[in-house]
């Protein structure tokens, strides 16, 4: 057993701002070692992501208390007893799915839907069952099988993916949700095309990976959507070739810069009302795909004729629709390349003991990605 200082979310739902009310507490945890198919992480470097303020906010209830934090980087300390394909020493970043292998979705490669690892991220426990964090001989729960804002985590090998040593942690971590969720996003799921149209609602870390995506894809052109005009240079300088700021002629200039409307529209706020303004902003035989996760009583409201008569499509995105141990390299290798500018997604570098002030600016919607250092 080590001792590990993490940050355990106590309560969801307290007022803004969080540096006052404090719903996340840092201190130090008992860390069992890692069971069977299980492997003992340093934590290097974690992202915070709109799927952690979901949880700290109260719209996405999950069993607490629970250490938090899903999209991470680290080295391999320890594995335990029948690990295979990760080692000591490893450089790895987490995938926030982990995927058993055995299951239907799995089986039929989709392991972001795998149903062993769905029902062990509601639990808030790791893929065999277990919670290793204890404070004071009690069970934390685990979240989404990282429990990243941690000097040091347990996690199934499933949810490791070993990376090239030489890239930095800072940007290792950016992998493990933001990059994989947007960039497959268009690639994966959307399936995009050189010379398809693409427009991209919301400018957050994933949002600007869509971006980066499309343009990796050979996306022409790349329309960039958010009210925070302030993110427009960072879209231009990932890839969009127009920016809007998002008013009630949205619609009518998506359509006009893409000679009658996107081919491809990502929605990557989590709005039920800006995913209805991405589905009419595509010409006919368009894809809108989403990535945000919505309040669950919000509801969408569409035409449904223009489903047939028009042949759109609406799909969800979970994870990029991404196979981690097979995307995860090919994007860190883009990135390498000089394809995937993901440098522009950083917005900031925190300490463990900021991070209700870093859950502040993240509500505030006017930085990208802000990663915790340790």
């Amino acid at each position: 057993m080590i001792t590990a200082r993490a940050a355990v979310l106590e309560e969801s739902g307290r007022p803004r701002p969080y540096a006052h009310s404090r719903p996340l507490t840092v201190g130090d945890l008992e860390l069992h070692p890692p069971g069977a198919g299980e492997v003992l992480v340093r934590v290097g470097a974690a992202g915070l992501c709109h799927s952690d303020l979901s949880v700290v906010d109260g719209s996405r209830p999950r069993p607490l208390p629970m250490v938090l934090g899903h999209e991470a980087a680290g080295v391999v300390v320890e594995v335990g007893p029948d690990v295979r394909g990760v080692r000591v020493d490893d450089h790895v970043v987490f995938a926030f799915v982990p995927a058993c292998g055995g299951c239907l979705p799995c089986q039929s490669g989709r392991p972001a839907l795998c149903e062993p690892g769905a029902a062990a991220n509601t639990a808030g426990t790791l893929l065999r069952g277990h919670r290793p964090f204890r404070r004071a001989g009690r069970e934390l729960h685990h979240h989404l099988g990282v429990s990243a804002f941690s000097e040091y985590t347990v996690a199934a090998a499933e949810s490791l993916v070993p990376v090239d040593r030489s890239l930095p942690m800072d940007r290792a971590a950016l992998f493990g949700c933001a990059l994989l969720t947007g960039v497959g996003a268009v690639v994966n799921t959307a399936q995009a095309r050189p010379g398809t149209a693409a427009v991209v609602f919301g400018l957050g870390g994933v949002g600007l990976a869509a971006v980066m995506g499309a343009r990796a894809a050979g996306c022409h052109p790349i329309v960039a959507v958010d009210p925070v005009t302030a993110k427009h240079p960072v879209a231009l300088a990932a890839g969009a070739t127009h920016t809007l700021a998002g008013d009630p002629d949205t619609v009518a200039a998506v359509r006009d810069l893409t000679s009658g409307g996107a081919d491809i529209a990502i929605e990557a706020v989590g709005s039920a009302a800006v995913l209805a303004t991405a589905y009419a902003a595509t010409r006919r035989g368009g894809t809108t795909v989403t990535v945000g996760l919505p309040d669950p009583r919000q509801v969408l409201s569409i035409p449904a004729v223009s489903l047939v008569a028009e042949e759109r499509t609406l799909r969800g995105s979970y994870l990029g629709g991404a196979v981690p141990r097979r995307d995860i390299p090919r994007y860190v290798a883009l990135y390498q390349a000089g394809l995937l500018p993901a440098d522009l997604l950083l917005g900031g570098h925190l300490r463990l003991n900021e991070i209700n002030a870093g859950f502040d600016a993240l509500a505030s919607a006017t930085l990208t990605r802000q990663v915790i250092t340790f």
